[in-house]
């Protein structure tokens, strides 16, 4: 394992928004100083204004800015940063940023070099994951760079319907469905492309299609003294074109024996490649609850906060904490999983209109409060949703006893946000939360493109014409307006009663 120094004072966050904010006040709470850096398009946003220092490092296209590791680390050496920590997406799983930052005596708040490596190339892992005895979802398994001629040879081993998958991606790129032999040039091809342009690397591999599979992920934790633990899962089956949007924990699918039994799963891969810092093993499990490694994803997770309202356990602050050299707060036999927590991903998309991307100015934000509710954003009222960055505008993470309280938590919150200069699919959450099936936990990874629909029964399409809701707008508007009133009536003298006192003494005088 890389040396890290034990003690740091001041800590550069790598990234933006919502992330961003949240590692700062975890270092906050800490005592520790924060630098954060920006691009052109995040000149005034909330990270900035939160760290005790900030610097500019380039256009607002992440290519030029947030991905440009030269920029970082000179940042850091400016500032005299001890630590710097990467959040998710831009640098978080290179190994080779990783792996400069221990050049420059820099803590990598994250894993190793090695294990981000191994863990990074999807074959490598796949080849990891079997030498350790955990089970992998069947498909190709050489090390080698295959042909379009080889894939398609191997098709036919792996059986259909199946997934092509790019080696080095995620987040669904370079990722297609196959049913048939005839689908299998086109979707190469395809897959190829998308692959190289977001990876700069086209080469894939072929992975059976577990039909009605759930995707159940398991956060683990491990420090530099050889500890290793896992935190439970997350319910993670809420997808739309492989991006997840709704996540839960624990799931309503999984019961004792399963989770101990993955746990362990994700506990001996963590181990199978020397796993420092936080991490997240993704499963897909079949409706006979056997699972299948995915894959590892070697950084902080967006969904985190789901595991930390039921653990009671503050994974960026462990993080830290283990960065430092420090062995974990718990042990496995001191977690224990209390209540039930969801996050909704507040996106700025129209879930009317094929959730296509909306950009604008945020014009008015009113954040849901109350019990159990945490909202965790980078953003502000007046500012600027871009076509530069993840559309993610905030996470909506509550929590309760049960299940069934969540949802209606869920759903009262929701109701209570407000965001106005652009679309969001805050009306997709309030429908979802609504489907009878979701309510049951009856669902998997293709509910919401399969048996899931945004589309209004024709008797509500009527209640939704433009100018019913321009007259209800403009009603809601001026009831509003009439509450907020304070009408001061004018007392029957237009003289107070210390002015009259004044004239009286001044009249006695005289």
């Amino acid at each position: 394992m890389a040396e890290t120094p034990t003690l740091f004072r001041k800590v550069l966050v790598a990234n933006r928004g919502e992330i961003a904010v949240r590692v700062i006040r975890a270092c906050r709470e800490l005592g520790l100083q924060t630098v954060a850096v920006y691009s052109d398009a995040d000149r005034n946003a909330m990270h900035v204004r939160y760290a005790t220092e900030a610097y500019h490092i380039g256009p607002s296209i992440p290519a030029q800015s947030y991905l440009v590791m030269d920029k970082i680390l000179d940042v850091a050496l400016k500032t005299g940063a001890d630590a710097i920590h990467p959040g998710y997406g831009f640098l978080s799983e290179r190994a080779a940023f990783a792996r400069a930052c221990a050049d420059e005596g820099i803590a990598f708040i994250g894993p190793n070099a090695d294990s981000i490596e191994k863990m990074g190339d999807k074959i490598t892992a796949r080849y990891t994951m079997q030498s350790a005895g955990v089970p992998v979802v069947p498909g190709t398994d050489s090390k080698d760079v295959l042909s379009d001629e080889d894939l398609r040879a191997a098709a036919e081993q792996v059986t259909f319907p199946l997934l092509i998958k790019a080696t080095a991606g995620g987040g669904g790129k370079g990722m297609r469905r196959v049913h048939s032999m005839a689908e299998c040039d086109g979707a190469l091809a395809s897959a190829r492309r998308e692959a190289t342009a977001a990876f700069g690397d086209g080469n894939v591999y072929l992975e059976k299609l577990i039909e009605g599979a759930r995707h159940i992920e398991i956060q683990v934790l491990g420090d530099m003294h050889g500890s290793v633990i896992h935190l439970g899962e997350r319910e993670c089956s809420i997808q739309r074109r492989h991006q997840k949007l709704l996540e839960e924990c624990p799931s309503p699918f999984v019961d004792e024996q399963l989770r101990a039994q993955m746990g362990a799963m994700a506990v001996r891969a963590a181990e199978a490649v020397n796993y420092v810092n936080a991490g997240t093993v993704e499963c897909l499990v079949d409706k006979d609850k056997n699972f299948y490694f995915l894959e590892m994803n070697t950084r902080l997770q967006v969904e985190h906060p789901v595991t930390e309202m039921v653990t009671n356990m503050d994974i960026v602050k462990e993080q830290i904490r283990v960065a430092r050299g420090r062995p974990l707060s718990r042990t496995q036999d001191q977690i224990e999983m209390n209540g039930w927590a969801m996050e909704c991903r507040i996106n700025a998309e129209d879930p009317y209109n094929n959730f296509l991307p909306s950009t604008g100015t945020i014009t008015s934000l009113t954040l849901p409060s109350g019990p159990g509710v945490r909202v965790d954003t980078g953003v502000v009222e007046g500012d600027a949703i871009t076509a530069y960055y993840d559309p993610m505008i905030a996470k909506l993470i509550v929590s309760g006893d049960t299940r069934g309280e969540v949802i209606l938590r869920m759903r009262r919150a929701l109701s209570e946000y407000r965001i106005m200069g652009l679309k969001t699919n805050i009306p997709f959450h309030l429908a979802l939360l609504d489907s009878l099936r979701f309510q049951a936990g009856q669902f998997d990874t293709t509910f919401v493109e399969e048996r899931f629909s945004m589309e209004p029964s024709e008797e509500d399409a009527q209640k939704l014409r433009p100018e019913i809701a321009a007259i209800l707008a403009a009603l809601a508007s001026h009831r509003m307006r009439q509450q907020a009133a304070q009408v001061v009536g004018r007392n029957e003298r237009d003289v107070s009663n210390w002015k009259l006192v004044a004239r009286a003494d001044k009249m006695r005088r005289y």
